[in-house]
């Protein structure tokens, strides 16, 4: 049992009841009457006795029926409930998700809908109610509280505390945002604040460290359960874990998973923009896909999505049914030269019933935004001391500029800092020599590996001993394996590619790097054809001897080129803020500037979007976030500008898109349970606990002993 006012019902008590005595112990102020005979002399002097002050109190029917009463108000006024938790700890960490499909309106109150987050915060609320208070003798002895919210990662809105009043602010404070979810972050975040078990020696208090360092806590999750890294979470043994479910397990959603814009390579004038969709509706649905660039509409695609399917693995209690969303996409196509900012929105088709809003629960995914490269032909430059089969593969592109040269008038390119104007640069075996790092500085960074730029790198390995390993040149090799989804690689076939003296090399995995290697082929003698990605530049990397191999008698070898090159540019405008002008919420936007940039200023999506003024790097990078909310978000600077940025009163602007294009959050269906990498946990769908309030019965007992004393008076006055 718990009191929500034992203080207020105390001070109450603390005048009512001596107040109550006080009236029985007071002598009562009589008239003088002459009366007739003494026999009235016997009960008047008892009368008298019986109020007279500082004597005993007499047994007296109507005062214990009104201490009765007045003990049944007071308890009332101290408002007891029985909590049937299950729950002896006294901290608990009431986790909160806000992620994208906590957007989702399919609760609802009264005959409004509103959103499982709103659902969420109001069902916390309730369970920060039933905490036990402390007593006024111990504070120690209440229950305590953390409030920590969660999406992409996890962030404390509320320390440890027993004030309802501090926890609930909290609560209220939390606002929803269009990220992913994840429960790892926010769970490690948990662990790490739970309270350590203390050892208690007179006057000294250590805490105990170890395995078992942790006092068991309550968590209290509310979620809809679509938590993909979910089975990566390790609470405690000891721990009470609760998930409370918002959100029902039927509802469906049609969203927006997938969106890009690409440009011809023969002729960039050419842009596609493609759509991808994912259904998770239980029936067939038709939905209009509408394009805008610049905020005009350009054209609106219907599109025919399928039910969705149910699977159903496993038998008897052990079976588990999933959903199989349904997939679909539209592709527009147009010419335009100009860059631009896309803005794609599903709707319902006419005819059809409500507008954007009507088309499902989920209004976050029904909107993507696009940032639309310039269309340029891209100015390529080929290091090489003498290759015949490099002029021949890249001789028929439409490339805007090709020029060669030799390592040593390259190396006098990269100290004039003419080097820049090149999309993508070609090193036929050689390399830039690495920057070595200045004294006191922590060591080799990807910075100091190549200049900023976007390279393909033929008979050479780029960050020895650093990224990769040198495995040595070996024997004859085949290529045996590659991967086919990869832009680089898609319709080219190796299998008939001879390798002379093979040249594998090994990704060297280093904690924190900012660098990224991925394996694009693989020969039997081991990788063959590497991606590397770095902030500062990116590769594609084959380490053998091109010429020493059969691949240049090969159709494949153009083809390779080709897209290699189509690829990296692509991505050099990025660098520029083009393909990395997309962003999903809950990462940050980083970007690269041009020299002398100041005043930098990144505005939010929405005609009220607030802006914030951000530090400019002495290298031109700048980084905001995390971001929250999708939408457009505009850079903004006083300097030079880059490709496909816009001038307009003395300020250069790049805007970004931020889209949540994320399959799992779409699938917003609620889940029944939650698994996590040592349990499975049943997932509530109602409140924290059920809670039974007891002042309702306390004042029917009050009055009902109140109609007692009123016939027991009655009876007392006619005898």
């Amino acid at each position: 049992m718990t009191w929500l006012t034992p203080l207020i019902a105390g001070i109450a008590a603390a005048i009512a009841v001596p107040t109550l005595l006080i009236l029985y112990f007071l002598k009562l102020r009589r008239r003088q009457v002459e009366v007739s005979t003494t026999l009235l002399w016997k009960k008047a002097i008892q009368d008298l006795q019986a109020n007279a002050p500082f004597q005993k109190l007499r047994r007296n029917i109507l005062l214990l029926l009104q201490l009765l009463i007045l003990a049944a108000a007071l308890f009332a006024v101290a408002q007891p409930q029985l909590m049937n938790t299950g729950i002896d700890t006294q901290r608990h960490i009431i986790m909160i998700d806000r992620s994208a499909s906590m957007s989702a309106e399919d609760e609802t109150e009264g005959s409004a809908a509103r959103s499982r987050l709103d659902a969420a915060k109001d069902q916390a609320r309730a369970f920060i109610d039933t905490l036990r208070e402390p007593s006024l003798f111990d504070r120690s002895r209440g229950d305590e509280a953390m409030i920590i919210a969660f999406d992409a990662s996890g962030e404390i809105r509320q320390p440890f505390t027993n004030d309802r009043r501090l926890l609930k602010s909290a609560i209220d404070a939390i606002t929803p945002v269009d990220t992913p979810t994840s429960l790892d972050e926010a769970m490690k975040l948990a662990m790490a604040n739970s309270p350590r078990k203390q050892h208690i020696e007179g006057n000294t208090v250590t805490n105990i460290e170890g395995l078992y360092n942790r006092e068991p806590i309550s968590l209290q999750i509310w979620t809809d359960g679509r938590i993909p890294d979910a089975g990566k979470t390790k609470p405690g043994n000891d721990d009470v874990i609760v998930v409370h479910r918002v959100g029902q397990t039927s509802t469906g959603n049609i969203g927006i998973v997938s969106s890009r814009a690409e440009r011809a390579f023969d002729q960039p004038i050419k842009l596609s923009l493609f759509v991808g969709l994912q259904s998770t509706e239980p029936q067939a649905r038709d939905v209009d896909v509408e394009l805008s660039i610049d905020g005009q509409v350009v054209g609106i695609r219907s599109v025919s999505l399928p039910a969705a399917k149910t699977e159903t693995s496993g038998e008897g209690p052990a079976a588990v049914t999933r959903t199989v969303p349904a997939t679909g996409g539209v592709v527009f196509k147009m010419d335009r030269a100009e860059a631009g900012l896309a803005t794609i929105r599903l709707r319902v088709p006419a005819g059809g019933a409500g507008g954007t809003s009507g088309l499902d629960a989920l209004e976050t995914d029904n909107r993507a935004w696009v940032a639309i490269p310039p269309a340029a032909r891209l100015s390529v430059a080929v290091v090489t001391s003498g290759n015949l089969f490099l002029s021949a593969a890249l001789k028929g592109l439409p490339l805007a500029e090709l020029a060669q040269f030799t390592p040593a008038d390259f190396e006098k390119l990269l100290a004039d800092g003419k080097a820049g104007k090149y999309d993508v640069i070609i090193l036929d075996g050689w390399l830039p020599a690495p920057k070595r790092p200045a004294a006191g500085a922590p060591g080799l960074s990807t910075a100091d590996i190549l200049p900023p730029g976007r390279y393909l790198i033929l008979n050479s390995i780029p960050g020895p001993g650093f990224l990769l390993t040198d495995l040595g040149k070996g024997e004859t090799s085949a290529i045996i394996d590659w991967r086919r989804d990869h832009p680089v690689m898609k319709g080219v076939n190796l299998e008939s590619v001879i390798i002379a003296e093979s040249r594998p090399v090994q990704p060297i995995t280093r904690s924190g790097s900012s660098a990224s290697v991925s394996i694009l082929a693989t020969s039997d003698r081991g990788p063959a054809i590497v991606e590397i990605g770095a902030p500062e530049w990116r590769a594609i990397a084959a380490p053998f001897d091109v010429a020493a191999s059969t691949w240049p008698f090969d159709v494949s070898f153009v083809v390779f080129m080709a897209q290699s090159v189509n690829y990296l540019g692509s991505d050099r405008w990025a660098a520029a803020g083009g393909s990395a002008r997309a962003v999903q919420p809950g990462s940050v936007l980083s970007d690269r500037l041009p020299a002398g940039a100041q005043s930098v200023r990144v505005r939010e999506p929405g005609p009220d979007g607030r802006t914030v003024e951000i530090a400019v790097a002495a290298d031109g990078r700048v980084v905001y976030g995390p971001i929250r909310a999708s939408g457009a978000y505009e850079l903004s600077w006083i300097g030079p500008a880059g490709p496909g940025d816009r001038t307009d009163g003395g300020r250069v602007s790049r805007t970004y898109a931020a889209n949540l294009l994320d399959s799992a959050e779409s699938d917003i269906a609620a889940a029944q349970e939650l698994t996590l990498a040592s349990s499975v946990v049943q997932a509530r769908q109602t409140g924290a606990t059920a809670t039974r309030k007891l002042w309702p019965w306390l004042i029917l007992g009050a009055l009902a002993i109140l109609m007692l004393e009123w016939f027991v008076y009655n009876k007392k006055v006619q005898v």
